[in-house]
């Protein structure tokens, strides 16, 4: 049992050049499938059963974490793992990364542990009683492992590739959790020291979140550029390249680094999943650091908040009021699944034009939001999904262009800033492996509503310094 789930390890991608692992790695897998082994013991009391179902569990995680890898470029790490209850209410979003075939065979390993469980149960009481005692010991040696000092020298930095071909899959979940419940919450954030602001600050901060946002041109081979895309930069205070940490998803990395302003190097374990310990940060964000000089700050996501948990995170950042989905009316067939970015960017202007003091709104689009269908019979698969995608993005693109216009006729000084939160994983058409940024333009309006191009400068950024970039010029604070 041992030596099949060493095996089943040595298939996680990525892989290395040999074919066993560290032997602190080892350890922590013996023992972790010995625990599993002592599980099913207990619950079933047959050798036979419990072994077949204790290597089931490894083989499955092999199964996500490969799948995971080839969708988005990376294996499965522990925070994935709070996310099991978000792929059950919102499965649109995940099962496009598992093919049929993978499906198929893990809901196959489902029902077969139920099966099994309930044919080869055993009523006789030692067996139950020794993988009771069994899960017990290896529980107790897995816990004393990750605390000692050895164990926790393997984890001190954040490098899942690197540690996943050193030491397996299980043991890399294992250290990265215990070192991940080991961080700790950052001392609150020191107040914004202002300097005496050289240029008009703006009244209005509009913030857009484009939803799988990018170049065309630097997507695909005869990209096409986008023509608001190619106007916001020739008109754009600031703009450049986003430097993204996630393909295809994750966007809660890139919204918390524009919102919290801490660096992925500051976050260590907790880059995985910013999110996860956000309420410990909220002296960090945006709108908290804003607000004491006047500034009321709304999030504008027109989908379910308790996804990411934002119901609770956006309002402790400081947050006044959270536009939910209840606030625009349902899609139409026509316009497709999600709420369109014409209607959000149409709310943003309605919000703006209501504000009686200093405003910052923050939007996260969604109508651009994958999986992709093909949208015409005929053709090659991927195409179609490409070509799907594309008409999507031009809406997104679209409402780029309807915003300049429309806060440029408020006639107030206003800044505007749209980028990208990842790249889309588009089966057959993009690649998680290479580049991964994203655009993004700062638009500076003065008090008649014109464009303030200032020295037009392209400045390659990651969503942490975006932040400082938007809070510098907003309340005059020097960038780091």
């Amino acid at each position: 049992m041992l030596v099949l789930a060493a095996l089943l390890d040595a298939l996680v991608r990525p892989r290395t050049g040999r074919p066993w692992r560290s032997l602190p790695g080892l350890w922590l897998l013996g023992w972790s499938i010995t625990a599993q082994f002592g599980l099913f013991l207990a619950l079933s009391g047959h050798v036979a059963t419990a072994a077949v179902l204790a290597l089931a569990f490894p083989a499955l995680l092999v199964l996500v974490s490969n799948a995971k890898h080839a969708m988005l470029g990376e294996p499965l790490h522990f925070s994935d793992l709070a996310l099991i209850g978000a792929v059950f209410s919102h499965p649109q979003f995940y099962l496009s990364a598992i093919r049929v075939w993978q499906r198929i065979v893990a809901g196959a390993i489902f029902v077969a542990l139920l099966g099994v469980l309930a044919w080869l149960f055993v009523p006789a009481l030692p067996p139950h009683l020794a993988g009771v005692a069994l899960a017990v010991v290896s529980v107790t040696v897995l816990a004393l492992s990750l605390r000692s000092r050895a164990f926790r020298a393997l984890a001190e930095r954040p490098d899942a590739p690197a540690d996943l071909r050193r030491h397996g899959l299980i043991p890399v979940l294992l250290l990265y959790w215990r070192s991940w419940r080991r961080s700790a919450d950052p001392a609150p954030c020191p107040a914004p020291l202002r300097e005496s602001p050289t240029q008009p600050q703006p009244e209005l901060l509009v913030v857009i979140q484009g939803e799988s946002f990018a170049d065309p041109q630097d997507l695909f081979p005869a990209g096409q550029p986008l023509p608001g895309l190619t106007a916001a930069r020739a008109q754009a205070w600031q703009w450049g390249q986003l430097a993204v940490s996630g393909f295809g998803a994750y966007t809660m990395r890139t919204e918390y680094g524009v919102l919290f302003g801490r660096s992925e190097e500051a976050l260590g374990f907790r880059s995985y999943d910013p999110f996860l310990t956000a309420l410990g940060e909220a002296s960090y964000a945006l709108p908290a650091r804003l607000a004491p000089s006047g500034w009321r700050s709304l999030f504008v996501h027109p989908h379910d908040m308790r996804f990411y948990g934002r119901d609770a995170i956006m309002p402790a950042a400081g947050f006044a009021q959270l536009v939910a989905e209840d606030r625009f009316a349902p899609p139409t067939p026509e316009e497709g699944r999600y709420v369109t970015d014409a209607a959000i960017a149409d709310e943003l202007v309605a919000l703006a034009q209501a504000a009686t003091g200093p405003m910052m709104l923050y939007a996260v689009t969604i109508e651009n939001h994958g999986p992709w269908a093909p949208e015409e019979t005929g053709g090659h698969h991927d195409k179609d999904l490409k070509r799907s995608y594309l008409r999507l993005l031009g809406n997104s693109d679209a409402m780029l262009s309807s915003l300049i216009a429309r806060i440029g006729a408020l006639q107030r000084p206003a800044l505007l800033v749209f980028f990208g939160d990842h790249r889309p994983s588009i089966p057959g058409a993009t690649q998680p492996h290479g580049d991964r940024h994203t655009p993004y333009v700062m638009m500076r309006f003065d008090e008649k509503g014109q464009p303030m191009r200032g020295e037009n400068r392209r400045i390659d950024l990651t969503p942490s310094q975006l932040h400082h970039a938007m809070l510098n010029l907003t309340l005059g604070d020097p960038l780091p």
